[in-house]
């Protein structure tokens, strides 16, 4: 699993990234809001933990423009020293998944992440259920379907687990190129509306439908 982390406080960061590392996460570390929000903008993140009170930009202005500029649903956990409710307020508002209050233990930390890899099905090893005849295993690239495994190309799991982890709602081309594919990678609509049709092809016409002018929704 790949996480952002920016932190400016030097022993915190140290302490942050040496754990994330024992627990066999890759970790991208930034000590400013810049640095951070480029970060995003350019990879692909797992989860992203931001601290608030950063140098150049604050976690909570990378947070509303990750989520309002850039469309970029990546969980996102904001780590701050804040005790008031006024900050905690303006990140729920603002999109964040979670909020930690400093100080914290690293098991509270651990515990936060987990839960988030559970919601968003980040290397998820359980079947998801479609329908009652249809599984999808995100980390095998594999349908379940009467008795039979489909293999998916990567893409069209990425976005079949977008999809998964977004249900009933309208999503945009613009909101799964920010959110599958990194910039030099982009494809052309085309592109993705030949993927949408494969999976369409597996899982039943009537699970994705489209939004003329808007997107997809997954049901």
């Amino acid at each position: 699993m790949k996480v952002l982390l920016l932190e400016d406080d030097i022993a915190l960061s140290d302490l942050l990234n040496e754990h994330l590392l024992d627990l066999g996460y890759e970790v991208v570390l930034c000590t400013n809001g810049q640095e951070a929000l480029e970060a995003l903008i350019d990879n692909k993140f797992d989860i992203a933990l931001l601290d608030i009170n950063t140098p150049s930009i604050t976690g909570i202005e990378v947070l509303k423009r990750v989520r309002k500029e850039y469309k970029n649903n990546i969980p996102i956990i904001i780590l701050t020293a804040y005790q008031d409710t006024k900050h905690l307020k303006e990140s729920f508002e603002n999109g964040v998944d979670d909020y930690i209050k400093k100080p914290f233990d690293l098991e509270e930390l651990d515990q936060r992440i987990l839960k988030l890899c559970r919601h968003f099905l980040i290397e998820q090893n359980s079947k998801i259920k479609i329908d009652e005849n249809i599984f999808f295993e995100p980390q095998t690239c594999q349908i379940f379907k009467e008795n039979k495994v489909i293999s998916l190309a990567q893409k069209e799991r990425d976005i079949l687990k977008y999809f998964c982890t977004h249900k009933s709602r309208v999503i945009s081309n613009e909101e799964l190129l920010q959110n599958i594919w990194v910039y030099d990678e982009m494809p052309t609509d085309a592109t993705i509306r030949v993927y949408i049709k494969n999976l369409r092809e597996i899982i039943g016409k009537e699970k994705i439908t489209t939004i003329r002018a808007i997107g997809y929704r997954f049901e």
